[in-house]
């Protein structure tokens, strides 16, 4: 049986107490991931069923199973001369492949088919065939946009292997060479007996990796396969809210007040400012709609756009949300960041009026 696992460092409800993503627990057809009290998502792993539509649906890539990788099935889907993908051929559950991963490879193998014959009556259809369903209508909305004949069948095929294959028989051909990969299968075993949750927290080294900026393996995926189709006769305009995985932002000058918050805890570098923090720059196609600047931003200045243009999947342009002021500021000779007429930074501004207070002075 598969085992999920959280890479907590990469999961963007580590980079702010005040991200709201809860996808993962959404989408979880066994209740297995909870988000409680803990900023990151507690595991039970007794219930997991391994059907990775956690890995699938997550913007940023921190869960993923230990016996399937969406990258190396994509490589090894272009190989097959075949277009089926089924959870009892090559995936455990098509939910674990993303819409990014859906158009990307149906873009270069221009035909693909998903087996749902074994979706009714399946355990965790409640959740993973709806998930199934809306990625395949959101992908097929979207290639049209593109302009792109490829297309994705669904076909209640029931695909059936030959091969018989024990997924919890890993004791049974212990020798030297495997010891490391038993023991690992023993923890893993162990971890699903006990039904309790499991928390996750951030070591030392997941701290350290919180600032760097990283692209998930699927949007690499994805610009790769995009770069290698014609482009539309034309860049259509589609609504927002049909795009789960990007977006196009816009700012209220008058709303944001150069705090940096957003694009300093952006995952991606999606948002990036320059040396003076003078501006706030978007590149839409490395966001992942994760909508942790949004969640962080506390004058709700940063906005999301109601429509998106497919131009950005093949003529990809970063736009300049908003350019600041920089001054020196009057009382400690810093220099700041201001979209005001504003003359001391803001911790002199916020020492002054706390001192205003304290003298009771308005």
């Amino acid at each position: 049986m598969s085992i999920i696992e959280l890479k907590a460092s990469s999961c963007v409800r580590s980079l702010s107490v005040e991200s709201q993503c809860d996808k993962c627990e959404i989408v979880c057809p066994t209740d297995a991931i909870v988000i409680g009290e803990n900023p990151l998502p507690s595991i039970n792993y007794s219930l997991c069923v391994g059907c990775g539509a956690c890995g699938g649906i997550c913007p940023s890539e921190s869960f993923k199973l230990d016996n399937f990788s969406p990258s190396d099935f994509f490589f090894n889907f272009l190989e097959d001369e075949e277009n089926l993908i089924s959870c009892r051929k090559n995936v455990p559950c098509i939910s674990a492949l993303s819409v990014e991963h859906i158009i990307s490879l149906a873009v270069l193998k221009k035909e693909m088919v998903f087996d749902m014959g074994y979706c009714e009556g399946c355990e965790i259809a409640s959740s993973c065939h709806k998930q199934i369903l809306a990625n395949h209508e959101e992908a097929t909305y979207l290639l049209e946009a593109m302009e792109n004949e490829a297309v994705v069948r669904l076909e209640n095929i029931c695909y059936e292997d030959d091969k018989e294959t024990d997924r919890r028989g890993f004791l049974s051909a212990i020798n030297l060479g495997t010891v490391a990969k038993t023991k690992k299968s023993f923890e893993d075993e162990v971890k699903k007996a006990s039904d309790e949750l499991t928390e996750h927290t951030l070591a030392k080294t997941d701290i350290a990796l919180l600032k760097k900026k990283k692209i998930p393996e699927k949007r690499k995926l994805f610009f790769t396969a995009v770069k290698r189709v014609e482009k539309p006769s034309q860049f259509h305009i589609v609504e927002a809210d049909e795009v789960s995985f990007t977006s196009q932002k816009l700012m209220d000058e008058e709303l944001c007040t150069a705090c940096q918050m957003c694009y300093r805890v952006c995952p991606t570098g999606a948002l990036t400012s320059d040396v003076k923090n003078s501006k706030i720059d978007f590149d839409p196609f490395l966001c992942i709609k994760c909508n942790i600047c949004h969640d962080v931003c506390e004058s709700d200045a940063i906005k999301l756009s109601t429509s998106y243009n497919v131009k950005e999947f093949f003529e990809p342009v970063v736009q300049n949300l908003i350019s600041f002021k920089v001054r020196r500021c009057n009382e400690c000779n810093i220099i700041f960041s201001t979209n005001s007429n504003e003359k001391l930074c803001y911790r002199c501004k916020a020492e002054e009026e706390e001192a205003r207070e304290l003298w009771g002075i308005e």
